[in-house]
């Protein structure tokens, strides 16, 4: 059976390892402005998730005016903060080529802004192996909800069920198994238990025999 599939890749937590310098950006940011963040609320409630959609869970209703200079401000803290080059998930760019080699095409979709996406890519070199790019600016809700992982596939042109989800965060696992999409846990921000409900879950790359995910999803697929 052909194994005409597409690879769909969050970019936070799976590309790069740049979930702990969000996370001490926005207690920074959280400390300015005089409002504190769990753990888990950071866990369970931002990781994932677009601005427009925890910033308001923090200074409740605000104008829209606001919220884009509270997230402005939010992600040029990350970025000044954050070095891709250093960060990076083991084995990402040989696996992208890997991808590449078989034409299994790939598409990024972000709960980040483009700005950090085109920062990330391109301090990387990534980008050419992306046939697409979906950030927080092409979706009106964000993870959970599947609207992403939805729109990846039909970039792809193909249905979510012949499509590899790459995810680390609790929403993200949702959204994608949400849209129907065979989904892998990359556990560098959460435990393998915690992200029982993939396919799969590997800690990076380097694990991934891509030959053999592409017989689970025929096997799969079959049945």
């Amino acid at each position: 059976m052909p194994s005409l599939i597409g690879a769909i890749f969050d970019m936070d937590g799976v590309i790069v390892h740049s979930n702990p310098v969000h996370e001490k950006t926005i207690k920074e940011f959280c400390k300015k402005y005089n409002r504190d963040v769990s753990d888990s609320f950071l866990r369970e409630k931002i990781f994932g998730r677009t601005n427009k959609e925890w910033i308001p869970e923090l200074f409740g209703k605000i104008t829209d005016t606001s919220l884009a200079a509270y997230a402005q401000e939010k992600e040029a803290m990350f970025r000044d903060r954050f070095d891709p080059g250093k960060s990076v998930i083991e084995g990402i760019e040989t696996f992208l080529k890997k991808l590449k080699e078989r034409s299994i095409p790939c598409v990024l979709a972000t709960s980040a802004p483009g700005e950090n996406a085109d920062y990330i890519l391109d301090a990387l070199n990534l980008r050419p192996y992306f046939s697409s790019i979906l950030d927080s600016s092409d979706v009106e809700k964000g993870k959970p909800e599947p609207e992403v992982y939805l729109k990846a596939a039909t970039s792809l042109d193909l249905p979510p069920s012949r499509c590899l989800v790459f995810e680390d965060s609790l929403a993200g696992v949702e959204a994608g198994l949400r849209a129907g999409a065979n989904v892998i846990g990359i556990t560098s921000t959460h435990t393998p238990a915690e992200l029982g409900t993939c396919l799969r879950t590997y800690a990076d790359f380097d694990e991934i025999d891509i030959d053999e995910l592409i017989e689970l999803i025929n096997t799969v697929h079959r049945e």
